[in-house]
């Protein structure tokens, strides 16, 4: 009793949690908007939502009016109806993202507060709130959040009903974890599914445990998951016949255990995207590792249960032969549970941290001190028409290093004092630091999305003509124009899609260049380089506009829309 009173003595009061909580969300949420979607990812993922909510098939994916079956379509679907409540844009192709990412911080700090105790719970949302990787992945348009969202919640129910005082409280949380792989399913595929077994099956062997799996509800959280996930596969393929074999061989099997996706990298390709992602709490891993392995002999042991979520997926990617720095961000909520209950016990009763705690904290103030003789590397990256937007990014990254040495520097005062001020002071740094960087990125990535040359040409091409993509796909000038292009001799990832509809797509430059002395109300994007080597062809080009990486023409006879509507 009496250290239950000082366990909750030490923590914050729940008023100001929940003030740092809203102030959090604001700075999370708030940011959405800042940045304009970059390529490949944000572009491709907004475009498809916007092509479904157009188009109406919330069936049949498309991606610049090509069949796309990279991907289930959950994403797609809440994108679009962010698209159809709010507007198409930018902050609402981000929502979903965003927004799972925020409620799995939420989610991690109630797990932690059931299998470990409150404070645990509140500092292991401290520490995924404060991970870098988590921060920028939260605020960046991929798929990789949202499924990785869904595989916590699995998780996450998993540890509560494996945890729960009674069988019905257990059997809710079972059937919880089912619908949460249901929806990684929809969200990325079988790897929804097949991450939380292989995960369950070296927590069984690794522990010896086999009465376990007599908890999971096998048979109805089956019946559970197809329910939710089958109806789509089944419309599809139902539409698509030849979805099944592109869908589960290609996008599954093959890029898991061939070079067809050219996404292959060394052995340790995630070590320094783990340090990285985790900077501020790197030091702790040992520590958070060896504390769940002196547990693992309990009747149930949730630290267990994390190591064996956080090696089998670090494991399982590394020696996949197709590797992205997304495919890890599962690791991370599951990090920052073993991290949480590491620094709930260095707390103790006395609610002030060890020697070892300042040392790190000044150790991180110095390294932003540090950066700043670093900042000129920043604009070494420049391409020359860019060097000013380079130089303006550099202000953003002086701002975050200013942010990281304060609150680093109060976090080491506070050390002895008040524990818990420390650690939140410290995490405020980081997150601060890395949504600050993130945000600034504008300035680069401004140019990348083409957003201006989009403003400057978009209400003079006219609505009704062919637009064609020459030996390029652009991943954000569609969503921008509101169009979708026809593409020409190189279709990259929609090589697929082409197949499918060949009549949809020119083949080769030669058939384009036929079709476009046709096509009299053409325009077309294409890189600098390509136009300058259609105009030494003496093909009839004019040039609408440009940036420093595409190019914008029509055709000579091209006329207006304003002089139309003349």
């Amino acid at each position: 009793m009496q250290f239950g009173q000082i366990r909750q003595s030490s923590a914050l009061h729940p008023s100001k949690m929940l003030l740092l909580i809203l102030i959090y969300a604001l700075l999370w949420f708030g940011t959405l908007n800042y940045r304009h979607l970059i390529p490949s990812d944000e572009g491709r993922y907004a475009e498809i939502a916007r092509e479904m909510l157009v188009t109406g098939d919330w069936v049949t994916p498309h991606y610049n009016g090509y069949k796309y079956f990279e991907k289930p379509p959950l994403q797609a679907w809440a994108t679009a109806a962010a698209f159809k409540v709010f507007g198409i844009g930018d902050w609402q192709a981000r929502l979903w993202t965003a927004l799972t990412g925020f409620l799995t911080i939420l989610a991690i700090g109630f797990t932690g507060a059931r299998i470990f105790n409150a404070r645990a719970g509140w500092l292991a949302a401290v520490v995924l709130a404060s991970s870098p990787m988590w921060i920028i992945s939260g605020h960046f348009n991929s798929l990789d959040m949202g499924l990785s969202s869904f595989l916590v919640a699995a998780l996450c129910s998993l540890l509560l009903a494996q945890t729960a005082s009674n069988k019905s409280s257990c059997g809710y949380w079972m059937w919880a974890c089912w619908v949460f792989m249901a929806l990684a399913t929809l969200s990325k595929g079988v790897i929804g599914a097949a991450i939380p077994a292989m995960v369950f099956i070296a927590y069984s062997v690794s522990t010896w445990d086999w009465k376990i799996w007599t908890r999971l509800r096998l048979f109805s959280g089956l019946i559970l998951f197809l329910a939710i996930t089958a109806p789509w596969f089944i419309l599809v393929a139902q539409r698509n016949p030849e979805f099944l074999e592109f869908f589960f061989i290609h996008e599954h099997l093959q890029r898991f255990t061939q070079d067809a996706h050219s996404r292959t990298g060394p052995i340790y390709y995630f070590v320094p995207l783990l340090l990285i992602g985790i900077l501020p709490w790197v030091l702790q891993i040992p520590g958070a590792l060896t504390q769940a392995w002196q547990e693992r002999r309990r009747e149930f042991s949730g630290g267990w249960l994390l190591v064996c979520w956080f090696v089998v997926i670090f494991a399982f990617f590394s020696v996949s032969r197709s590797k992205l720095p997304g495919y890890i961000i599962p690791i991370f909520p599951a990090l920052a549970l073993l991290i949480g209950n590491r620094l709930d016990r260095l707390l103790g009763q006395t609610n002030s941290m060890a020697i070892p705690w300042k040392l790190q904290t000044l150790g991180f103030a110095l390294l932003g001190c540090i950066g700043f003789f670093f900042l000129s590397e920043i604009s070494k990256q420049a391409r020359p028409d860019e060097i000013e937007s380079y130089a303006q990014y550099t202000q953003w990254v002086i701002a975050a290093l200013v942010a990281l040495i304060i609150f680093s520097s109060y976090a080491a005062l506070q050390s002895k004092r008040n524990g818990i001020q420390s650690i939140v002071s410290f995490a405020c740094g980081f997150f601060l630091c890395a949504i600050i960087a993130g945000t600034g990125h504008e300035t680069l990535g401004r140019a990348v999305s083409g957003i201006d040359l989009v403003n400057r040409v978009k209400i003079s091409i006219p609505e009704k003509v062919n637009f064609y993509s020459v030996r390029l796909l652009d991943h954000t000038v569609p969503f921008y124009l509101g169009r979708t292009m026809i593409m020409v001799e190189s279709p990259d990832e929609l090589e697929f899609g082409v197949n499918q509809e060949p009549n949809l797509w020119m083949p080769t430059l030669d058939a384009f260049i036929t079709r476009w002395k046709e096509d009299q109300t053409a325009y077309a994007l294409m890189v600098p380089e390509q136009y300058i080597a259609l105009q030494d062809l003496k093909i009839p080009m004019q040039e609408v506009d440009r940036d420093s990486r595409r190019v914008i023409v029509k055709h000579p006879e091209t006329t207006s829309s304003s002089q139309q509507s003349k």
